[in-house]
């Protein structure tokens, strides 16, 4: 089985992924017929074919289903070599692939250009999402994640900052609607929440709990469209108090409701341990969030 190099694998499982030589090769940002080489070239190699080829795309054969279950794990070894690579010199340079929560982007965006002019050899991937990347699979060196403290055999956690959530209404919708001055007013209101996925949440869930469905006027499983609609005047919802503080006209309602103050992680893979980038970039975050 000679001439078969990584990018063969590497791009036969693309395809894969894709069900078609087009899109995978829009994935890989490398043309149709340069695909199509790696394709074939593996299947020749190995003498088996991996793709049966219709109209409809690439569907796999029994191997190309082989494939498919064995490289993921491969690929995620690839992604840890690379970053014990990268980290054997110390350099303050490469990519920096991040995940953090969508409604903490507005206190790490400045972080990141701090990060970014102190040293300028590094390259930075942020992944946004309220869903926790698996660490191990290489996707991510880094994880800021919310709520209970993370655990795992093969995790390095550190406690970043609080994340404080009030309720907030703008002065555009107190103005048409007043504000609710009493728990017994807030059926009197109009409210936007997060969508019910989020509702375990527990200063989301006190709120269902007292008012009718038919007063949520707005919903979205994205907290910074719910932050916008607040801000926009639709109604009255969670907003970080941190985000409150940098924007004119949003005022706390004054009644008895549960402030969530939730603890911000910065979470990595024991494989990075002495990685510097990970290092220098926690020292930056933690400075940061230190002045605010």
């Amino acid at each position: 089985m000679k001439g078969i190099s990584w990018d063969d694998y590497r791009v036969a499982y693309q395809v894969a992924l894709d069900g078609s030589l087009n899109q995978a090769g829009k994935t890989l940002e490398i043309n149709h017929a340069t695909v199509l080489r790696h394709v074939n070239r593996l299947e020749e190699a190995l003498e088996v074919k991996l793709f049966i080829r219709h109209q409809r795309g690439y569907q796999l054969t029994d191997a190309g289903s082989v494939l498919m279950d064995e490289l993921p794990d491969l690929i995620a070894h690839f992604a840890r070599l690379e970053n014990k690579l990268h980290n054997v010199e110390g350099q303050i340079s490469g990519e920096l692939r991040i995940t953090s929560l969508s409604s903490f982007s507005s206190q790490l965006t400045p972080a990141l250009k701090t990060f970014r002019d102190k040293y300028p050899g590094i390259r930075i991937k942020l992944l946004s999402t309220d869903d926790i990347v698996p660490l191990e699979s290489g996707a991510a060196h880094i994880s800021l994640r919310a709520g209970p403290k993370p655990n795992g055999p093969d995790l390095i956690v550190k406690n970043l900052t609080k994340l404080a959530t009030q309720y907030y209404v703008a002065q555009s919708y107190i103005d048409r609607f007043g504000m609710p001055q009493s728990s017994n007013e807030l059926n009197d209101h109009y409210w936007v929440l997060p969508t019910s996925d989020k509702y375990r949440i527990p200063f989301i869930r006190h709120i269902v709990d007292k008012i009718n469905k038919d007063k949520i006027i707005f919903q979205s499983s994205h907290f910074p469209d719910v932050n916008q609609a607040v801000i926009e005047g639709m109604g009255i919802g969670p907003v970080s108090v941190f985000q409150a503080s940098q924007i004119k006209n949003l005022v706390k309602v004054p009644i008895d409701l549960p402030q969530s103050q939730e603890a911000m992680w910065f979470v990595y893979h024991k494989d990075l341990k002495h990685s510097a980038r990970v290092q220098c970039f926690y020292e930056c975050l933690s400075e940061h969030l230190s002045d605010l």
